[in-house]
């Protein structure tokens, strides 16, 4: 039975090592195959080189590896979001500590700087010690500051000293100003029965306890937080009844139309407090204005000016009153008087000016005593009017009668000049065809004409005209006279003298061997004090002045500043020559101006430039259209210099010669 089982399990293993044989053949066939398959699929795709424009690389490469985008940094490296004071107030130093509140926005070190103004004795950073170091010398104001290394929000703490200031029965307390969100301060001071004013902040919680009193006030951050605190003081005078004396000085300028009435009110509190003062007025007084460092309102009600106090006055107050009345321009006159109400007592005084032509011819004083000017204070001392009468308050009760009567004489006003030429200069150029070339200089003073009326001789023709040294055109009225600009003096001061000129031609008969010759000048609309003509002749001829309103002397310069001659000659008649001059004497004096204008000249360039464009620039845009030019004026030949005094308005001035040519034929 052995035999037969032994071969059916030979059988058995020889059938399973078959199987496994072809199971492991086909698993090599199938791999092959595989494998065969990758290596025909690489040799299609064979490696190789391939040509990009760098700009396509660059994007293909970008786009491949993205690069990721830099975060930006924070604007500021720490900000001081919050800061804390707790603070107790002991004589002039106010201790305590300041708890300082940093929001660090970047990794590193970070410096933080402490508020200006706070003495610091210990820092602490979350309750480990701290050093300070001194602060970025770029910043004013800040003289230590903390490093801080780690980011995130940290609470630095700080034992503090700030000084308290006395001035004026005051102390304050000022915590500088920081640049956080919040700021909040505690101040506690051992004392009570304080008046407190907080600036550059809010008072959020005020108390007192245990002799203490304690304040809790938000800053703005931006500003100084200020404490200011005093001493309340008790009003006793309130609750007594007032007692109060008074002073009442008053002016009353009597005018031609209307008549104006100034008062100082000096009040002394003698018991009590004054919020008010009332004051009695006449009838037909109307006030303008009451000033005066205490006063903070006034009304007029049936018959009082009521003027209320900033504040009550406990001691003494002044104000001033302004006021006018219609009251007759002559005649006795009632002055009308003031007077102060509720008063024990009242002095002070009252003077009366006139204004304009008139005088004082009698007064009827009651209840006041004749005084000098100089009794009554400043406002009355000070004034200049001729005809003024002062009076004294006589001593007694406030309630004593006063009253003043004048009787006033009016006189009509004598017209005056209010406009005049001081002096006028002609230099006249006679060209021998008969040309006369004119250069007309006035020095003027007015103080209320606003045209000056020049009237040339017939057939003159104008080249230009001056204001002050300024181009101008000149106007022309309906009878063909010119109508020149002129300057006005401003109110209550003296008219200076201001320079007008014209140059104008005239056309008249050419010279023969001899004759005679008339140079007429042009008639103004104002009187010319005195007249100065510098003429120029041919120097063919011989030429003799004949009597008449002008007559020969010595060239003298223009008394008139405005007229004075300028550095360089010609244009403003810079000429130096005297009457019938000989050639050589000319001579000398023209090299002798020479000398001094090549002299001042240097001296000079830079001052003229910089006027130049002085009125280049302040007249560039005021100027419009175009101006007339100014013309130099040409000084040639021998001269002759003649004056006159005293002529009138609308005249006009002539001077008369001789002349002959001269037989040798030479010029001069």
């Amino acid at each position: 039975m052995k035999k037969p089982v032994l071969a059916f399990d030979s059988a058995l293993r020889r059938n399973a090592l078959r199987s496994s044989l072809l199971i492991l053949l086909s698993s090599l066939l199938a791999a092959s195959l595989s494998l065969a398959q990758e290596k025909g699929a690489a040799s299609t795709h064979a490696a190789g080189w391939v040509v990009l424009p760098i700009n396509e690389y660059r994007v293909l490469r970008a786009k491949a590896y993205p690069t990721e985008p830099v975060p930006e940094p924070p604007p500021l490296d720490a900000t001081l979001t919050r800061v804390e004071y707790d603070l107790h107030v002991l004589g002039d130093l106010a201790t305590g500590s300041a708890k300082l509140t940093v929001d660090v926005l970047k990794d590193g070190w970070v410096r933080v700087p402490i508020p200006a103004g706070l003495l610091v004795r210990d820092a602490q950073l979350d309750g480990k010690a701290l050093s300070l170091v001194s602060g970025d010398k770029g910043k004013a104001g800040t003289h230590v500051a903390a490093l801080l290394s780690h980011e995130g929000r940290s609470v630095l703490t700080l034992n503090v000293d700030v000084p308290v200031t006395s001035a004026t029965g005051e102390e304050t307390l000022s915590l500088p100003s920081t640049d956080s969100g919040v700021t909040r301060a505690a101040v506690q001071l051992a004392r009570q029965g304080i008046e407190l004013r907080v600036g550059g902040g809010l008072l959020a919680e005020k108390s007192e306890a245990a002799g203490d009193t304690k304040w809790l006030a938000y800053g703005r951050g931006n500003e100084a937080l200020n404490f200011t605190w005093r001493k309340k003081s008790e009003d006793h005078h309130v609750e007594l009844p007032l007692r109060l004396r008074g002073s009442l000085t008053q002016l009353t300028s009597l005018g031609e139309d209307s008549s104006a009435i100034s008062a100082e009110v000096g009040l002394e509190v003698v018991q009590g407090a004054a919020r008010q003062v009332r004051i009695q007025l006449p009838e037909k007084i109307t006030v303008n204005q009451v000033g005066g460092a205490m006063v903070a309102d006034w009304e007029m009600n049936n018959g009082e000016l009521v003027v209320t106090f900033l504040e009550p006055v406990e001691h003494s107050a002044r104000f001033v009153i302004s006021a006018e009345a219609r009251l007759p321009r002559d005649g006795v006159i009632d002055i009308p008087m003031l007077r102060l109400l509720g008063t024990e007592r009242d002095s002070g005084g009252v003077a009366v000016e006139i204004l304009g032509a008139g005088e004082i011819k009698d007064q009827k004083a009651h209840g006041l005593e004749d005084a000098d000017a100089t009794d009554l204070g400043t406002m009355i001392a000070n004034r200049q009017s001729p005809a003024l009468v002062a009076f004294r308050a006589r001593a007694g009760e406030a309630g004593a009668t006063r009253s003043l009567s004048i009787n006033v004489a009016r006189y009509d006003q004598q017209a005056v000049l209010m406009a005049n030429i001081e002096e006028a200069r002609y230099d006249v150029l006679i060209s021998a065809d008969g040309k006369e070339l004119v250069q007309a200089r006035y020095a003027v003073r007015n103080n209320q004409r606003n045209f000056v009326k020049i009237t040339l001789p017939t057939g003159a023709t104008v080249w230009s005209a001056s204001l002050a040294g300024k181009p101008v055109r000149p106007g022309q009225s309906p009878d063909g006279s010119l109508l020149l600009p002129l300057e006005k003096s401003r109110g209550g001061e003296d008219a200076p003298a201001f320079p007008v000129e014209i140059f104008y031609l005239v056309k008249a008969t050419a010279w023969q061997d001899k004759g005679h010759e008339r140079v007429t000048l042009p008639a103004l609309d104002l009187p010319i004090s005195r007249t100065g003509m510098l003429l120029y002749y041919p120097p063919a001829f011989k030429l003799n002045a004949e009597p008449g309103s002008f007559h020969t002397q010595e060239y003298q310069s223009p008394s008139s500043a405005v007229l004075l001659p300028a550095v360089e000659g010609g244009r403003d008649g810079g000429v130096f020559a005297v009457s019938a001059t000989r050639p050589e004497e000319r001579d000398r004096l023209e090299e002798f101006a020479k000398r001094e204008r090549i002299d001042d000249k240097e001296k000079k360039d830079h001052t003229l430039s910089l006027l130049d464009d002085y009125k280049a620039k302040s007249t560039g845009g005021k100027v419009t259209g175009i101006l007339p030019v100014n013309v130099a004026f040409p000084a040639f030949g021998p001269s002759m210099f003649l004056v006159s005094e005293l002529t009138s308005e609308n005249q006009f001035p002539a001077a008369e010669f001789s002349f002959q040519r001269d037989k040798k034929g030479g010029v001069r």
